[in-house]
Formats: structure tokens, sequence, C-alpha cells
């Protein structure tokens, strides 16, 4: 497997996303991107780390920078968790 790093070019992919769907490198255009991974939906760690980066996001936006979390649960379990985190956070 290859490593990434900053600045590194990640590998474009297609995704059905809670914003509907998008290709990766479309998605990030001449953007800067923060690919944020975790292991499953609903996990304590996560919920909080994403409520934090979504109060975050005019920041990111200052900056040119586009954020982006995947996990292995399907699109469903997104939609609920969303409603997970967004509880959670405020």
């Amino acid at each position: 497997m290859v490593a990434l790093r900053l600045g590194s070019v990640a590998p474009d992919f297609d995704a059905d996303t809670t914003s509907g769907p998008i290709n990766f490198h479309k998605f990030i255009g001449d953007s800067w991107a923060v690919l944020f991974s975790h292991p499953a939906d609903f996990t304590p760690v996560c919920t909080t780390e994403l409520g934090e980066v979504a109060k975050l996001a005019p920041e990111f936006a200052k900056r040119n920078v586009k954020v982006i979390g995947l996990s292995t649960n399907g699109l469903g379990d997104h939609a609920k968790w969303v409603d997970d985190i967004n509880e959670v956070n405020n």
C-alpha cells in the first residue's frame, strides 16, 4: 500500500454521501482536502471529533480546505449518525 503524506495526491473515488454523490477529485477541485477516516459510525470519539470539525467548517473554508469523512458504514447509517453528532455536539 502506498503511504499518503501531506501534499500527496489521494486516489480518486466516487461515493454516495450525506450531501449527495461525489467524485473525490472533482469535489476537491483546486482546494486542499482533509480526508477524515474513521472505523465505524456511532463511535464516541469519532462522534465528538466530527462535531468539532463541523464547528470549524468556516475556518477550513477561509483556508480553501474541504473536509470529508469516510467510514465503512452505509449511507443510511450516516444519515442517522449526523443526527447523533448534532445532538452530542450542540
